[in-house]
This record gives structure tokens, sequence and C-alpha cells, in this order.
């Protein structure tokens, strides 16, 4: 379980880098083109907004992961480790509830909105849209890989 964990953690570190790199450079190369040339790339403010929200679907799950989410710490670090272990497993049964209502919830929102086309870059609004989806299906993954790991630590007598 740990390979696979390890591998959707690389997984998702790799494409939000790509999502931040994309959002650099077009963003650097809007800027170059308006400032240098004075001929603005009508397209690079979509494709880095689009970008960003990819990058930031995949950062939530790859944080969430790795456990660098923003916690109430000063709750989980004052109670028991029994405790602590099954508060673990109803934050990440509740994230894998959450992440399938957002995969859910982005589902419809693109089959609705989806066939709307993006004015700077021409493309269906769907495929901006469906990152919520993707986002969700992520989170999904993520809260699955981390119950089976703690499931795996309490059946092999470790630690959560």
């Amino acid at each position: 379980m740990q390979r696979a964990e390890k591998a959707f953690k690389r997984l998702l570190a790799g494409l939000s880098g790509i999502s931040i790199l994309v959002v650099f450079g077009v963003v650097f190369a809007g800027s170059v083109s308006r400032y240098l040339f004075s001929s603005p790339l009508q397209w690079s403010e979509e494709v880095a907004k689009y970008a960003m929200i990819y990058g930031c679907m995949f950062g939530v799950a790859l944080a969430y992961l790795q456990g660098t989410q923003i916690t109430f710490s000063i709750v989980i670090d004052t109670v028991p480790a029994r405790l602590r272990r099954k508060l673990a497993i109803v934050v990440d049964a509740t994230t894998l509830v959450l992440g399938g209502v957002l995969a859910y919830a982005g589902w419809i929102f693109a089959a609705k909105r989806g066939g709307i086309v993006a004015s700077g870059i021409g493309i269906q609004m769907y495929w901006a849209q469906i990152a919520i989806t993707i986002g969700g299906i992520c989170l999904v993954i993520a809260a699955l890989l981390r119950l089976a790991s703690i499931f795996d630590k309490n059946s092999t007598g470790g630690e959560a």
C-alpha cells in the first residue's frame, strides 16, 4: 500500500508542479508580449487561471495525503493516542465523503455549463470545470489511501 501512496503522491506533485509551471510560463509570456512588444496575448489570462485551478485541485489532495493541510492541531495533540486514531478515521471518512460530493457536484456543474465556450482560448468550459471533479476524485483516492494506511498499521500493531 505504501508503494501506491508514494506513486500517487509523486503523480500529484508532478501535476501540481506542471500546473504551476504553466501558470508561470503563460504569465511570463503574456507580460513579455504585452510590455515589450505591445501585443498582449488574449488567451494568457484564461490559460493561467485554468492551470491554477487544476494546480489547486492536485495540491489540495497532495497536502491532505502528506498531512500538511491546515488542521486543529491543538485538539489533535491534546487527545489520547487511542482517541487520536479514531479521530483520524473519522476525518478520513469525512474527507472521503466530501471528496465524493465534490466530484459529483463538479460533474453536474460541468455537464450543465460545460458547453459554454471560453472566449480567450475557444475551448468548451467543460475542460476547465471538470477540474472540480478531478480534484474530488483525487481527494477520494487520498482518503482511501490514508484509511488503508491506518487500518494496515492497526492490523500490524503499529501506530497511526
